[in-house]
C-alpha cells in the first residue's frame, strides 16, 4: 500500500501514513503517545482540521495533508460536541415518540431551548414531566452505549425518501430544492439526520450535559466552553426570554421561522414585502421604547450591547423616537471618557485593556453626569486615539428640562458605570441580534454567528479589512462580550432583538466573495467554511429596498446617519 505524508499541526511533526488512515488512527496513536510521555490529554480529540477543513475522525486521508486534531477546548470541536448532543437529543425523542417532532427555537446562554409536540392528531404527549425524565432517560442510555455518529454520502433522492416519513416537513423542503445529486446525511443507529456541521466521534465522548423542563418548553444545556468537565451554570433571565417569545410573534405574523420559508417568499417575489415589514417591526418597537422612557420620566437612556448588534443606529433611531415626543435629545460617547494611556489598565501578556470598564474614567463621568442634571454646563473632553489622551476643545453641554441623555457602549449597563448617578433618572436599554433564522427545526444559525457575518461586511466596508483580519480578532471579542456586557444583560429594563428576518439574503452577496478569499493555509478558513455552509442556502435579496435608516446600513453603508 502507498504511503502519504502528513503533518501533524498538534506536534510539527511529519510523519509517513498508509493511504486511507483515518483521522481517528491518527488520534489513537496521538494519544497514547501523549500518555507515553507522562502527558495525557485532558479531553478527548473530537475531530480534526484537515487542511484547514473540518472532518470527523471517520476521515480517510488519501493525499499529503496538513491534520490538526481538535478537542472540546476548540471552538469548532465545541461546535461538534454541540451538534452531536443535539443529535442525540433528537434520536431520544424519535425513539420515546415517534409521532412528535423536536424544534429548536433558539439558543439561551449555553444551551438550547427547544419544544416537543405532537406532530399527528392521533396521539396526545404525556404531561412534559413525564416526556422531559423520559427522553432524558433514553439520552443517558445513548451516551452509555457510545454509538458511533456516521457520516454517509448518498443520491439527495435517496435521502429524500428516508426523511419523508420521519415528520420533519422543514428539512423535507429545504433537500427537495436542493440543486445536486449527492448530500452527506447523518446517522446514530438507524436514525437518519442533515444536520448542519460536522460530528463528535461517538456518543460516549458527550459527558456533560442536562435536558430538563424551561417555561412551555425544555432546556438543553451544554458544557461551559471554558471549563468542558462542568455543566454550564444557567441563570433565569426572564426578559431576555420574553424577547424569544416577541420573536416568535413576528416569525408567526411573517410566516418566516426557516430558511425554507425565507426562499419560498424571496422566490415567489415577495422580498421586498419581507423587508418592509421587518424594519416596520423594529420602528414600532423604537416608538415603543420611547413611551417608555416618557413614562419612566428618565433623563438619561443607557444603550448597551455587543459587538456588531447594531448599537450606534439604534441610539440615532431611539432619539428620533425621543425628539417624536418634544424630548430635546443629547448624545453623549463614553469613547470620550477613556483613560490617558498611563492609566489604561493591562492584559496578563501587558497589551493595554481597552475592552474593561476600568478602561474609562469613571469618577469624571459621574461629575459630569450630576452637574449636568443640576442644570449646569460642563466641558466635555474629546478622546485622541492616536496619542492616547482626552483633550478639551471647548464643546460643552447643558441640559433643560425637556432634554434626555443618550449614552450608547459596551459597559452603559454595568452598574459600576453610573454608580453614583440616581437610578430613577436611567432607562436602560440592551440592544443585540437574538435571533435567526433556522435552516430547519432541528439546525438554527446562531446569533454569533449572524453578528460575526455582520462585523465582516462592515469591517470590510469602513475599515478596508478582509474577512481573514476580521474573524480572526473574533474570539477576543466574544471573550469581552462574555466578561464585559452578557453579565449585565438582564439589568436593562427593555431588551430590542435588532435581527432581521431577511438580513442574511442581503449579506450573503457581500461576505460570500470576502468568505471566499479567506486563504486555505490559516485557521480562520475553517470558520469561513462554516458561514459559508449556512449563506450558500439563501437565496439573495437586493439591497435597493432597504430603508436608509436601517440597522442594515451601518454595515452595508448608505445610511442617512453619520457614525
Amino acid at each position: 500500500m502507498t504511503d502519504v505524508e502528513i503533518v501533524l499541526a498538534n506536534t510539527g511533526e511529519r510523519m509517513r501514513v498508509p493511504q486511507g488512515t483515518t483521522a481517528a488512527e491518527l488520534a489513537e496513536k496521538y494519544t497514547k503517545d501523549c500518555a507515553a510521555k507522562g502527558e495525557p490529554l485532558r479531553w478527548p480529540v473530537l475531530g480534526a482540521r484537515v487542511n484547514n477543513r473540518i472532518k470527523p475522525l471517520q476521515y480517510h486521508i488519501y493525499n499529503p495533508k496538513v491534520v490538526q486534531l481538535i478537542d472540546i477546548t476548540d471552538r469548532l470541536g465545541f461546535r461538534m460536541y454541540r451538534n452531536a448532543l443535539c443529535f442525540m437529543l433528537y434520536t431520544a425523542v424519535h425513539d420515546c415518540y415517534p409521532k412528535a417532532t423536536l424544534s429548536f427555537d433558539h439558543s439561551l446562554q449555553n444551551g438550547f431551548y427547544c419544544r416537543i409536540v405532537s406532530a399527528v392528531d392521533d396521539f396526545e404527549l404525556p404531561d412534559p414531566m413525564e416526556v422531559c425524565r423520559t427522553v432524558r432517560e433514553r439520552m443517558i442510555e445513548l451516551q452509555e452505549q457510545d454509538i458511533p455518529f456516521r457520516a454517509k454520502t448518498m443520491l439527495l433522492s435517496d435521502a429524500i425518501e428516508l426523511i419523508r416519513p420521519r415528520h420533519m416537513p422543514k428539512t423535507l423542503y429545504i433537500l427537495e430544492h436542493l440543486k445536486q445529486l449527492y448530500i452527506e446525511m447523518n446517522f446514530l443507529g438507524d436514525t437518519v439526520h442533515k444536520i448542519n456541521g460536522k460530528l463528535a466521534p461517538s456518543t460516549g465522548c458527550i459527558t456533560t450535559w442536562d435536558f430538563r423542563q424551561y417555561e412551555d418548553g425544555y432546556l438543553l444545556l451544554c458544557a461551559d466552553p471554558e471549563h468542558p468537565d462542568k455543566l454550564s451554570i444557567f441563570q433565569n433571565t426572564p426578559k431576555l426570554f420574553a424577547i424569544f417569545r416577541e420573536h416568535h410573534q413576528w416569525v408567526d405574523l411573517m410566516h418566516t421561522q426557516t430558511v425554507g420559508d425565507y426562499n419560498r417568499i424571496v422566490y415567489n417575489g415577495g422580498g421586498q414585502q419581507l423587508i418592509l415589514l421587518a424594519e416596520a417591526l423594529h420602528e414600532k418597537k423604537y416608538a415603543e421604547i420611547a413611551e417608555q422612557v416618557r413614562q419612566n420620566n428618565a433623563r438619561m437612556v443607557l444603550l448597551a450591547g455587543p459587538s456588531s448588534s447594531g448599537k450606534t443606529t439604534s441610539c440615532r433611531r431611539l432619539s428620533v423616537q425621543l425628539a417624536v415626543l418634544g424630548y430635546d435629545v443629547n448624545q453623549l460617547s463614553l469613547d470620550d471618557y477613556f483613560l490617558g494611556r498611563d492609566r489604561t489598565p493591562k492584559l496578563p501578556n501587558g497589551e493595554y485593556d481597552f475592552e474593561s470598564v476600568d478602561a474609562l474614567d469613571i469618577p469624571l463621568l459621574n461629575e459630569h453626569l450630576n452637574a449636568l442634571f443640576r442644570g449646569e454646563e460642563v466641558k466635555i473632553p474629546t478622546y485622541d486615539f492616536i496619542k492616547g489622551e482626552p483633550h478639551y476643545t471647548g464643546k460643552t453641554l447643558k441640559l433643560g428640562p425637556r432634554s434626555v441623555l443618550v449614552v450608547e457602549g459596551i459597559h452603559a449597563l454595568n452598574p459600576k458605570l453610573t454608580a453614583e448617578i440616581d437610578e430613577s433618572l436611567k432607562f436602560k436599554v440592551y440592544v443585540s441580534a437574538l435571533t435567526q433564522l433556522g435552516i430547519d427545526d432541528q439546525n438554527i444559525i446562531h446569533g454569533t454567528d449572524n453578528r460575526l457575518v455582520r462585523r465582516i461586511v462592515r469591517d470590510n466596508n469602513f475599515r478596508g479589512w478582509n474577512a481573514h483580519e476580521t474573524i480572526r480578532r473574533w474570539p477576543e471579542v466574544v471573550r469581552g462580550e462574555r466578561k464585559h456586557i452578557f453579565p449585565y444583560q438582564e439589568n436593562a429594563n427593555v431588551m430590542f432583538n435588532s435581527a432581521l428576518l431577511y438580513e442574511l439574503g442581503v449579506l450573503k452577496r457581500y461576505a460570500e466573495p470576502l468568505l471566499k478569499q479567506v486563504p486555505e493555509n490559516c485557521p480562520e478558513f475553517s470558520i469561513a467554511q462554516q458561514l459559508l455552509n449556512f449563506s450558500e442556502l439563501l437565496l439573495p435579496i437586493d439591497d435597493k429596498f432597504i430603508p436608509y435608516n436601517s440597522i442594515m446600513r451601518e454595515f452595508l453603508g448608505g445610511s442617512t446617519f453619520e457614525y
